[in-house]
């Protein structure tokens, strides 16, 4: 009578059965096997030393081998270099749903092991349910969502359970003057000691603060920020020391905790410190030197352990020659000092920062967005009063406001851009005449080191921006030298 089974199930059972193992296990293989392998674009099967005893035509097609008869008894690494049959050959346990890389193509490839009834492998099969990636599409950007919705809640949660958000990777630079403050980072989070931030608004002074804590032994710790500028005099002594049962008329029966409190044993961040009030200066001042702090409405002393990190977008000294900052808490403060430049003093840091912020703000707005070199330059042309913080809006703007692809040019962002901000002229002496085609020789000589600089050196480009053609730039440029 003659077999009509199909080849691949024939091979198999030949292959992992014998005259003593159970029908059912004849049974199982013979009603399973063609059902995999009429799903699947591509089907081998090795025996205990991870040779080749089986490869179907459309998986030897797949992968170029021709006639699949030639590849019998090799072993699998020789002909498929990738592959990770001997794994689960030697383990006994099966791979599911791995992508195999092969000449320059991406296979979904599920692999299963073979025993004979003592449990012994006998040889594994291996299965290619994809030889492209394009129906796993819908599945992967499914992932990707659900990736993102799974980091924001954990910065949701880290910002509830009072941790922190930022690392010294998100302080974004590589000029001398970043590399500087994140060098003065790592040696304040070595130390635990106090730490004064100095710089304008929109620097990143919270990101530094937190990346601090995050990178210091009391990172297990709490990191509770509070912005002096934001909280009305009133209420800021009862913000930092808390407040007692039925301290005042109408306050809680229950002991309200403040700032201090819900630190202890990690770091208290004082944003704008230079705003706070000298009758509450004197009693922080109490705080940090003793240790320990009185809540309003209480006599019982509470013991706290805390490491400060101040910042301030004042001049600290100048308030102090004119008597509004205290000098001993200035003093107690300043043990560290970390000056934060503006962004006009690092303009050569403006494309890694651009690329860091329109990943941030393309995810948020579920946008794609790049920025030429000419946008780059465009953003160098401006002063930056509100430093990153203000970057990153003209980015989001110039994203909202331009076209589909997301491509900011330097149009694009001087669309946005405000237009009082461009850098002064530094023109306090007047400059001597001189004749007009030295002038403009100088001028066009200037230019043309712009373009290629922007361009990084890449002719055909440079020519571009400049609105000029290649062999008029060659001229140029030959006559320059």
């Amino acid at each position: 009578m003659n077999d009509t089974r199909p080849v691949g199930a024939r091979h198999m059972t030949e292959l992992f059965t014998d005259e003593n193992k159970s029908g059912l296990t004849r049974d199982l293989i013979e009603a399973l096997f063609p059902m995999f392998e009429e799903a699947s674009a591509g089907a081998i099967a090795v025996d205990r030393e991870a040779r080749i005893t089986w490869i179907n035509s459309s998986y030897s097609h797949l992968l170029g081998l021709g006639d699949p008869s030639r590849v019998i008894g090799k072993p699998v690494r020789q002909v498929i270099p990738q592959t990770r049959m001997p794994e689960v050959v030697e383990t006994g346990k099966p791979l599911l749903l791995d992508i195999m890389e092969h000449n320059q193509q991406q296979l979904v490839v599920t692999r299963l092991p073979f025993f004979d009834d003592e449990g012994q492998i006998v040889g594994a099969v291996a299965f290619v349910l994809y030889d492209d990636l394009q129906p796993l599409t819908p599945l992967v950007s499914k992932y990707r969502r659900l990736h993102q919705d799974l980091a924001a809640a954990r910065k949701a949660l880290a910002k509830k359970a009072r941790g922190t958000r930022y690392s010294l990777g998100d302080f974004v630079g590589a000029s001398p003057a970043a590399l500087e403050v994140k060098r003065r980072a790592r040696l304040a989070a070595g130390r635990d000691m106090p730490v004064l931030l100095l710089g304008e608004t929109g620097t990143g002074k919270e990101v530094l603060a937190q990346a601090i804590h995050a990178i210091s032994p009391r990172a297990d710790k709490p990191f509770v920020g509070v912005n002096v500028a934001a909280i009305p005099d009133n209420l800021l002594e009862a913000e930092f020391f808390g407040v007692a049962p039925g301290a005042y008329t109408g306050a809680d029966r229950r002991n309200r905790e403040g700032k201090f409190q819900l630190a202890n044993g990690g770091t208290l961040f004082l944003d704008e410190v230079g705003d706070m009030p000298l009758p509450l200066q004197a009693k922080l001042l109490r705080a940090l030197q003793e240790g320990e702090i009185e809540p309003l409405g209480s006599n019982k002393v509470v013991p706290v352990n805390v490491r400060v990190i101040a910042a301030t977008s004042r001049n600290l000294e100048l308030m102090m020659a004119d008597g509004v900052f205290r000098s001993d808490l200035y003093y107690r403060l300043n043990v560290l000092e970390i000056p934060i430049p503006p962004l006009r003093d690092r303009l050569a840091d403006l494309g890694v920062l651009c690329e860091a912020l329109l990943e941030d703000v393309c995810e948020g707005l579920e946008l794609r967005g790049e920025i030429t070199d000419a946008g780059v330059s465009a953003l160098g042309s401006y002063d930056w009063p509100g430093n990153i913080r203000e970057l990153r809006n003209v980015l989001e703007r110039a994203l909202t406001m331009g076209e589909e692809g997301g491509l900011l040019d330097a149009d694009a962002i001087f669309k946005v851009l405000p237009r009082n901000g461009g850098r002064p002229a530094s023109s306090l002496m007047p400059q001597p005449v001189r004749p007009l085609a030295q002038t403009l020789a100088e001028a066009e000589s200037q230019a043309i080191e712009e373009a290629l600089v922007v361009s990084r050196g890449n002719r055909t480009r440079a020519a571009k921006l400049l609105g000029i053609s290649r062999s008029v730039l060659y001229e140029k440029l030959a006559r320059m030298s």
